[in-house]
């Protein structure tokens, strides 16, 4: 796209407060001149540049396809079928990669669930940010999730940096047709010294998630305001704590552009106990999607996401880091996963998007895109290099054959070690049924009802079609004619809860306590026993108009609390208080016990702040990561 052209596109963009991909039809996209990470489309001839000495290219079985000589550098393999390809040279122990994965023939839909995380604002510089986002839509992706340092974009209060490589990331996706969720993770120093922690004025959030939804506005269509905020690396914070976050930060991103998406700060953990006592302090009029993470096993997907379900105030679920990662072996330098695993990821895959679709996704974000290590953990869907693993293979195949994807129910009467799951999708532009099954141990068949139009396997292989699934731990896709549906036995998909009733409002109360009192796996405060204690509060008021309004709290029973005056609060403002508990005359203290302040302040709302108490300062932190991007940068 020239400059001019690009400038012009950029300002359309902004003045509509839309995104780029809903003012502009999203083309199919065509692969690079260059061909990034050896990644080549069907029909196209396949060149690669290989190191001198010679060896053979061999196919995802291992078989070989060609030999290449000692002096050949630059080799033509012709057009190949759909797979994964690597090269062998002659006496090393290294290989490098290609892959051919199928033209998309109809544009990916803007609601396709097929999302990714790929991080690219940390992990690749700018010359290469275009050539990774045309693998990612060559791949069928529509979402991407990047990172986003505050501190940086915003090194001292209200001074914004300038252009950078958030800024190119953001255009570089948006270019290529991909929707862009954007998370930060650290406060800058001068917002807190501890910079895990949430900001200790709430103002600042508001204020730096309104600046960037409106330097963004057109390119960055959704935002998560804080990375993992229940575990301790991200700032252990309660369930309350993030309650308090997420309403500031909403307001802020809905003030910089009203089209945003304001996704929930994002769990990591699945502790009922954070979760509950998020949902006490009333959330969900803050949030458009309910965001989670997971690296469960398969079989644990349906109580897992049973309890998000159930907080998640029938708003739409966005998984936004997801996978059943592999480990590396051999030389510490590569960091690369034996051959035997590398086909386990390649599987997996296909059933973590699977899975997860079937329990309600509206959007599941694969973690991750780059080459990426957490101890002896890989996760990366590429190599340093972009060229291909074969996951990368696989996830082309579910990007075109699971495009649009929409759950229609989980085949019964299966033996126990089947797995199958119909979605209707949209292949190639095309309403069908899509069958994905495997088996959990050894070889199996399934019989099908009707007539498969194709079968390809977890790579995109074309397979016999028919009306028998030869089934193994490699999963199948059988594209079936649309209304397929109604000739088989399914047990149907969970549905969401109706949607809570609630509209967001400018007045929040937040309760700083500090760190040290927090029971995180209680999801509460400790209390000292003997004593009464003294709570610091602070309500906010995040609109440009004066508001007046009270607050009432109500205590545990047979606890005393202290009541409050009419509040008047200025725009912009917020205003510190003391709650004063004592609950040394209680009769019976409950393990946690709650205390509940609401306010009511006319047209601007009724906030309302919920905290979990306890006396036995019985229970402990997790200390350990949700395999994710850690404390900062790679």
């Amino acid at each position: 796209m020239k400059r001019a052209t690009l400038l012009v596109w950029l300002l359309l963009v902004a003045a509509n407060d839309r995104a780029a991909t809903e003012l502009f039809p999203r083309p199919i996209p065509q692969p690079l001149a260059e061909h990034p990470g050896n990644i080549f489309l069907a029909g196209e001839e396949v060149v690669l540049r290989v190191p001198p000495g010679g060896g053979r290219v061999c196919d995802y079985d291992d078989k070989e396809i060609v030999a290449i000589g000692a002096a050949q550098e630059r080799v033509s393999l012709g057009q190949l079928p759909v797979g994964f390809y690597r090269f062998r040279g002659a006496g090393q122990s290294n290989w490098m990669s290609c892959a051919v994965i199928a033209p998309l023939k109809a544009p990916t839909p803007l609601t396709s669930p097929i999302a990714l995380d790929v991080a690219m604002s940390w992990f690749y510089p700018d010359e290469k940010m275009d050539g990774v986002a045309s693998l990612c839509a060559l791949a069928g992706v529509n979402w991407v999730r990047d990172r986003l340092a505050w501190g940086e974009m915003e090194s001292q209060r209200a001074q914004f940096a300038n252009v950078n490589r958030y800024d190119h990331a953001a255009l570089a996706q948006t270019k290529a047709g991909l929707q862009v969720l954007q998370v930060i993770h650290l406060s800058p120093s001068w917002a807190n010294p501890v910079t895990k922690r949430f900001p200790l004025d709430l103002r600042d959030a508001y204020r730096f998630f309104r600046e960037m939804a409106g330097r963004w506005r057109g390119q960055v269509p959704a935002c998560e305001p804080w990375n993992e905020a229940d575990i301790p690396v991200f700032g252990g914070h309660t369930g309350s704590e993030m309650a308090t976050m997420q309403k500031a930060s909403y307001l802020g991103l809905k003030a910089g552009n009203s089209n945003i998406i304001a996704c929930l700060n994002v769990f990591a953990l699945h502790n009922r106990a954070q979760l509950e006592d998020l949902n006490d302090n009333e959330a969900w009029p803050y949030f458009d999607t309910f965001n989670l993470h997971h690296y469960a096993p398969f079989d644990e997907y349906p109580k897992l996401y049973a309890d998000f379900r159930a907080v998640a105030a029938g708003k739409p679920l966005w998984v936004s880091e997801c996978a059943l990662p592999v480990k590396w072996a051999g030389d510490e330098k590569l960091k690369e996963p034996t051959e035997a695993d590398l086909r386990v990821q390649s599987e997996r895959v296909v059933k973590v998007f699977v899975c997860s679709l079937h329990e309600g996704s509206a959007a599941t974000f694969y973690f991750m895109l780059p080459h990426y290590v957490e101890g002896q953990t890989q996760f990366g869907l590429l190599r340093p290099d972009l060229t291909p693993r074969p996951g990368y293979v696989a996830l082309a195949a579910v990007g075109r054959w699971l495009a649009d994807a929409k759950p229609l129910g989980r085949l019964r009467a299966l033996p126990d070690t089947d797995r199958a799951f119909l979605f209707q999708a949209k292949p190639d532009g095309q309403t069908r049924d899509v069958l994905v099954a495997w088996s959990t141990s050894g070889q199996t068949s399934l019989d099908l009802p009707v007539k498969s139009l194709v079968v390809l396997d977890h790579l995109g292989r074309a397979r016999p079609a028919g009306d028998r699934l030869m089934l193994s731990s490699a999963p199948l896709f059988a594209v079936l004619p649309e209304g397929s549906a109604k000739q088989f036995q399914l047990q149907s998909p969970p549905q969401a809860p109706a949607p809570l009733a609630g509209q967001p409002g400018p007045v929040v109360i937040q309760a700083l306590w500090p760190e040290s009192k927090i029971v995180l796996d209680q999801s509460a405060y400790r209390i000292a026993s003997g004593t009464n204690e003294s709570v610091p509060l602070v309500v906010y008021n995040f609109s440009d108009s004066r508001v007046a309004g009270r607050l009432e709290v109500t205590a545990p029973k047979g606890w005393q609390a202290n009541h409050f005056d009419r509040l008047e609060l200025a725009p912009q403002s917020r205003t510190e208080l003391r709650l004063e508990l004592d609950g040394r005359n209680a009769v019976a203290s409950q393990p946690i016990e709650t205390v509940r302040i609401a306010g009511d302040f006319g047209l601007a709302g009724r906030p309302v702040l919920s905290l979990r108490l306890t006396r036995s300062g019985s229970g402990s932190a997790k200390t350990e990561s949700n395999s994710s991007i850690a404390n900062n940068q790679p």
